[in-house]
């Protein structure tokens, strides 16, 4: 007789439980940027609706960063740091290529043996991490699930970069993922459009650099114009999958959150998406500027803790970028 595998017990939903969130101390407005590169505070509004951002300190790591807005999650959710079951961070710019830092977090707060990893998805990795927590959790193969989004963006671009230096941010966003009686996270829409690697990203690689140290020094690249296009007209597409996945529209939302690119793109999905006034929109980018991975859960960590939108609502959340990749779905706001 052939033995047969024995499953895991499946959890037919989860919700996003709790959010935590950190932000560096030190916080440099437009009038500082304007001192490294040729532009003014009017420009800068302007182009992307930044008024300020936050720097990290030279010392401080993702790693620090993601275990602080980490610990603040799992306090808020009510559980001890060895009920989660897999542990996720979502980050563009961790300096290592291994170890994880994902596995250096786990240590950090007090849950060393749960499998950890990271997610190099750039503006779109908190949403994969959703995506993919709540499908292992579902699944049965973990009950708690800790998703980050850090991002240490200030090390990666030339502070003289008349096109980037404006727009960029450090901190990090962490969510509680875990079982539910209801639907509270919806089907994700996602996908990677490799033919445009060109329009975003971090380059040379490090085998360059290891050639030539002092021409190849890797940094933040942006084609700003082909970025802004490919994300007003596909994002609004892949947005309205979401919704269509989740059996809702845009009517039905109390919230939506996309990635705090700019506010020109924030506009311009809320207009395609026919969004009606009662739908809060986040606009964190105007006090954080562009956190890449971070962005979504700083901004969802300022309206669940400002009480702009209810516990209980819907919101739509869409991360988009270097890839170039995307990701979408509709959560219920813990």
């Amino acid at each position: 007789m052939t033995a047969t595998i024995k499953a895991p017990t499946p959890n037919a939903y989860t919700r996003i439980i709790s959010v935590g969130a950190y932000r560096p101390s030190r916080i440099v407005d437009n009038a500082e940027i304007c001192t490294r590169i040729d532009s003014t505070d009017e420009w800068i509004l302007e182009r992307s609706g930044i008024r300020e951002r936050r720097y990290a300190a030279p010392d401080e790591t993702v790693v620090d960063m993601a275990t602080n807005a980490a610990k603040i999650a799992i306090e808020r959710a009510g559980i001890d740091p060895s009920e989660l079951g897999v542990l996720l961070v979502a980050s563009c710019t961790y300096p290592y290529l291994t170890p994880s830092a994902a596995v250096q977090v786990a240590v950090n707060i007090g849950a060393t043996g749960i499998p950890a990893t990271d997610i190099s998805s750039a503006c779109a990795g908190f949403c994969y991490g959703v995506g993919m927590a709540s499908d292992i959790i579902r699944s049965g193969n973990a009950t708690y699930a800790l998703v980050i989004g850090a991002e240490k963006l200030t090390d990666w671009f030339d502070p003289a970069d008349r096109s980037l230096a404006f727009l960029f941010g450090d901190g990090a966003g962490a969510v509680v993922i875990g079982p539910s009686g209801t639907p509270g996270i919806g089907p994700t829409a996602w996908g990677t459009d490799g033919t445009q690697i060109e329009a975003l990203g971090i380059a040379p690689s490090f085998i360059d650099q290891r050639n030539d140290p002092i021409n190849n020094v890797p940094m933040l690249y942006m084609q700003g114009q082909t970025v802004f296009r490919w994300a007003v007209t596909e994002m609004a597409r892949v947005a309205q999958e979401a919704l269509e996945a989740a059996g809702i529209t845009s009517a039905d939302l109390s919230a939506f959150i996309p990635h705090q690119a700019n506010n020109r793109i924030t506009d311009a999905l809320v207009r395609a998406l026919k969004m009606p006034e009662s739908v809060v929109v986040a606009r964190d980018v105007v006090m954080t500027g562009n956190t890449s991975a971070a962005s979504i859960p700083l901004a969802l960590s300022r309206m669940v803790e400002e009480g702009d939108a209810p516990s209980g609502g819907l919101a739509l959340i869409i991360g988009f970028g270097a890839g170039l990749a995307y990701a979408a779905q509709v959560i219920t706001l813990p």
